[in-house]
């Protein structure tokens, strides 16, 4: 007979977005495929075909200035504030592409932090540039510095590795003093030529470019033609030249054979940074307008049109790029990563002609900053919109792309669109109920309206609606959807929404009416004074006949309005803070009953729930407008709420709602009982957005197949899969958590464990009762039963002692012998718990004598290191309740074997101090005993004497004594 475990609300975070890059150094690997990024103090490796994080590696408490990684992702080198050097060496481990870190060294390169850092392509040698104004070579496998130059009078701001020929590197003319020592310098230079044409390019901020060979550990030249910073240096082999790009708005291409500059291109713009592509054919530019461009290295003249000037916030800081790529990586102010394809610049490099600026492959965003709100879109809810505290809205995909993952493919959380227009910060957006619609209120007092059409890749501002004097704060589209089949239904890209209503600080809402056709300025319905103080948010109900909206305030109220006059038809008081957020109740929700009472407590009209700054979460009928339940639980204010869609089956759950709170938690509410079923942590600040996934609109040719598969399968339900529901909250920390319900998985599996609990139970008491203590031992430790256990070795020693066992049975013995590492380790704790007792002590005492004997104590001490590592083999799965091990057990489990064997001394030589005790009392008493014989013997004589008739005499003899 199978076992039903109590149902319990469960949900697991299947997915996490995580920011990957918050500015600082960035490296790419030769192959274009694995990113290293600065995370703060952390250094993270990431996919770029996937978005996978490959490996996150630790800091040291201070922030990274820079990183870099060797071309062939076998090391990686980080430099922090702490003036530290971390070299680790990245072993792949399995099929999955996931890194290994594993650190090398620790070394102080410089007396301040490094500013810079370069990898030559053999992966071998690394150069470090620091405030100092020192350059310093280190061999990366060694961990040894190879060369130490001076020369800059100031920070070194551009490292760069090359080779050159060096036969046709003009020497500088030398005197006749000087030439016998390079007579005697020469065979010590024909013995290392293989090493002759290695050059290291460094740049300062006194504008000053110094060539260093490595060979002759000297400086062979000195550039002297910028006025500022040197930001980026490179070389092309193929046209032997170098690229220097400096903040004073010029690119000079040196000549590497006599080092005299061939060309001077006027970029007119700060530039951060440069690099040559396509062989040397062509060199890039980018920096403070954000617009990367591109320059023929021929006649030094700019072959991409003109583009349009970006905001200072999205300059360029850094382009990565190596020779067969695709593509190129351009590192923005904003956070941001741009793919961007170099295939134009392959057409024609013979006759240069002016082209498009590269197309973006992808955009990446480093972290999403803020999350504040955040909607699915789509007809089959596959995208995201974000608000992140900026002023466009950012759009990702919630699915990977077909095929094999590419650098072109998107995947889980990668960007599909931005949507730019709105000049300030974007507070709150909404969808309709198609997914197509999308609007966004803004602090630059305007709200707007979104065409999106994901299919053909086209997202556009529809409407722009002004009027209100301060920004909006709540915007809100029609929920109720249009019948099935019908037009609006079928095509609702060409039916926008009817109606918009806007809430704002200016304590107004104004509801707009929305022309079928774009670009006509749309009017406000109507105005209302709202509210006393600012507007929160904004909601509309899901009905059509009597459509309404509700608006919460910082006033501490909820008003309740009819859509089409306007007019507010009802006040929801009872929040003591102001309410951040309001919800309607789906139709297909069903009603509360009252508490203590078989009558419903909501009627057609549905329900309204609100989350404040009390910290409470209330439900409210909406006819008669009265509170139905009252949730507490949270620690800070209630920022988010929603319902959950309804079971479609009874008895699956009941009304569930979840809320977001200031606390970074996310609950989920049993409405029946007004308790807290589930609490949700993956976040360490606010949690502003939460939001259910919404079911996909069907066309017509999906609805039948979907019934269709409905009548093959004929009924049948899995209930690991049905109704289950999607959640995703978004929080301050630019964390996206995706939620997943697996409460039918979870009561399933606790159904299957407790069932075989039992089975396993009945194994055992058979093992025990047939004397099978081989079985019933292993089974005893597997199932965590210490009681079981007890009585095992107790039957066992209570029988017929065989003289050579060490507990008194053979088969004891041999088992305790062949225990693997953990149920020996399980055993050990379970002797100390019966070594404290006095009643069962000696059981213990007996057990652990035999592990004694039987391990060396080089193993005993093991245990604590394998203890540490994870469980491998079979005997270490413990199922059922093993796996549900209580607090006592946990906090047990990270003891170690010195607390164990400190706690078996201790109580061991209690007892033997007991036993010591014993031994003197019980020599007393034989004393007393033997006393007590002597004197019983007398008394027998003296009874015998009276038996024979002497007792007088025996008492005269007594009396003359």
């Amino acid at each position: 007979m199978a076992y039903k475990a109590d149902t319990k609300t469960t949900f697991e975070a299947s997915r996490v977005i995580q920011p990957i890059y918050t500015g600082g150094g960035v490296a790419l690997s030769q192959n274009g495929r694995i990113l290293a990024s600065t995370l703060g103090e952390e250094a993270l490796l990431t996919d770029l075909n996937t978005g996978a994080h490959l490996a996150r590696i630790e800091g040291d408490g201070e922030p990274l200035t820079t990183l870099s990684i060797t071309p062939d992702a076998s090391y990686l080198i980080a430099c922090s504030r702490s003036l530290s050097m971390r070299i680790y060496a990245l072993q792949q481990s399995g099929q999955d592409l996931e890194y290994e870190p594993h650190l090398l060294r620790t070394l102080k390169p410089h007396t301040t932090p490094v500013v810079t850092i370069a990898v030559d392509s053999t992966g071998s040698l690394l150069a470090t540039g620091g405030a100092d104004g020192q350059i310093k070579v280190w061999d990366i496998r060694a961990g040894f510095v190879t060369h130490t130059f001076h020369g800059h009078s100031g920070v070194i701001s551009a490292l760069h590795f090359f080779e050159v020929d060096p036969e046709a590197e003009q020497q500088p003319a030398k005197s006749k003093k000087r030439k016998s020592r390079q007579q005697d310098e020469e065979p010590e230079e024909a013995q290392n030529q293989a090493t002759a044409g290695y050059r290291l390019a460094s740049g300062g901020e006194d504008g000053k470019i110094r060539i260093w060979d490595l060979h002759k550990r000297k400086s062979v030249a000195l550039l002297d033609s910028h006025v500022s910073v040197v930001r980026a240096l490179d070389y092309s082999p193929h046209k032997k030249v170098l690229l220097s790009a400096s903040r004073d708005k010029t690119a000079i291409l040196w000549d590497s054979r006599t080092w005299q500059g061939v060309s001077t291109v006027a970029v007119l713009e700060t530039i951060e940074t440069a690099g040559f592509v396509e062989s040397g054919e062509f060199f890039c530019t980018g920096g403070e307008t954000a617009r990367l461009r591109i320059w023929s290295t021929i006649n030094g003249s700019e072959i991409t049109e003109d583009q349009e000037a970006g905001a200072e916030i999205e300059s360029i800081l850094d382009v990565l790029y190596y020779p067969g790529l695709s593509f190129l990586l351009t590192v923005h102010a904003d956070q941001s990563l741009i793919l961007r394809s170099i295939e134009p610049l392959s057409d024609d490099k013979s006759t240069p002609k002016r082209i498009e600026p590269l197309p973006v492959i992808r955009r990446i965003s480093g972290t999403h900053d803020e999350v504040i709100d955040l909607a699915y879109i789509g007809r089959r809810r596959n995208l995201m919109a974000l608000a992140t505290n900026l002023e466009d809205i950012r759009i990702i995909s919630l699915e990977a792309g077909a095929g094999e993952s590419s650098s072109t493919s998107p995947y889980f959380g990668a960007d599909v669109a931005l949507l730019k227009g709105h000049d300030d910060i974007i507070i709150t957006i909404d969808t309709d109920w198609s997914g197509h619609w999308l609007a966004t209120g803004a602090k630059d007092n305007t709200a707007k309206l979104w065409r999106l059409d994901p299919e053909n890749d086209s997202y556009s501002c529809f409407a722009t609606f002004t009027g209100h004097a301060e920004s909006i704060g709540a915007v809100a589209l029609p929920n109720a959807s249009p019948p099935v089949g019908s037009k609006e239904y079928e095509s609702p890209l060409d039916y926008p929404p009817k109606f918009l209503v806007t809430g704002s600080q200016d304590k107004t809402i104004k509801r707009w009416d929305i022309s079928p056709s774009a670009g006509k300025a749309p009017r406000a319905g109507y105005t209302r004074k709202a509210h006393d103080k600012d507007i929160n948010a904004i909601e509309t109900s899901y009905s059509t006949t009597t459509p309404l909206f509700a608006s919460a305030s910082q006033d501490r109220t909820v008003k309740i309005w009819h859509v089409e006059s306007g007019e507010a038809i009802g006040v929801l008081r009872g929040h003591k803070r102001g309410v951040w957020t309001v919800a309607f109740s789906p139709p297909s929700v069903p009603a509360l009953t009252t508490t203590g009472e078989g009558g419903a407590a909501s009627t057609a009209r549905g329900m309204v729930v609100t989350g404040s700054g009390d910290k409470t979460v209330k439900i409210w009928n909406l006819s008669d407008y009265s509170c139905l339940r009252t949730f507490e639980g949270h620690a800070n204010s209630v920022l988010k709420v929603v319902w959950l869609p309804a079971p479609k089956q009874k008895g699956d759950r009941g009304v569930q709602v979840a809320s977001a709170a200031g606390d970074g938690l996310v609950k989920v509410w049993d409405a029946q009982s007004s308790e807290c079923a589930a609490t949700l942590d993956n976040h360490i600040d606010r949690v502003w957005a939460l939001a259910v996934r919404p079911e996909p609109v069907l066309d017509a040719e999906e609805r039948a197949q979907q019934e269709t598969n409905m009548e093959e399968d004929d009924g049948e339900r899995d209930p690991a899969t049905d109704s289950k529901v999607e959640l995703v909250s978004g929080s301050a920390d630019s964390t996206l958590t995706f939620w997943t319900d697996t409460t039918a998985l979870t009561a399933l599996q606790s159904t299957q464990q407790a069932t075989q609990r039992i089975e396993q139970d009945q194994e055992l008491q058979n093992h025990i009762r047939s004397n099978n203590y081989r079985e019933a031992i292993v089974l005893a430790l597997q199932l965590n039963h210490p009681k079981r256990l007890l009585e095992i070795f107790k039957s066992a020693s209570d029988g017929t002692r065989d003289p050579e066992s060490l507990t008194g049975n053979l088969q004891v013995d041999e088992v305790i012998g062949t225990l693997s590492e953990g149920q020996l380790w399980s055993l050990l704790r379970r002797i100390r718990d019966w070594n404290a007792n006095g009643r069962t002590h000696h059981v213990a005492q007996q057990v652990l004598y035999a592990i004694l004997r039987t391990y060396p104590k080089e193993k005993l001490l093991a245990l604590n290191r394998r203890r540490k590592a994870a469980p491998t083999n079979d005997d270490e799965a413990l199922t059922g309740a093993m796996a549900e091990l209580s607090t006592k057990e946990k906090i047990q489990s990270k003891e170690s074997v010195k607390d164990v064997l400190d706690a078996l001394k201790a109580y061991t030589d209690r007892h033997y101090a007991r036993l010591e005790k014993t031994s003197e009392e019980r020599f007393v008493l034989q004393w007393a005993l033997g006393q007590m014989d002597d004197v019983s013997g007398e008394i027998g004589m003296l009874t015998n004497a009276h038996a024979n008739g002497h007792v007088e005499e025996d008492v005269l003899m007594l009396n003359d004594v």
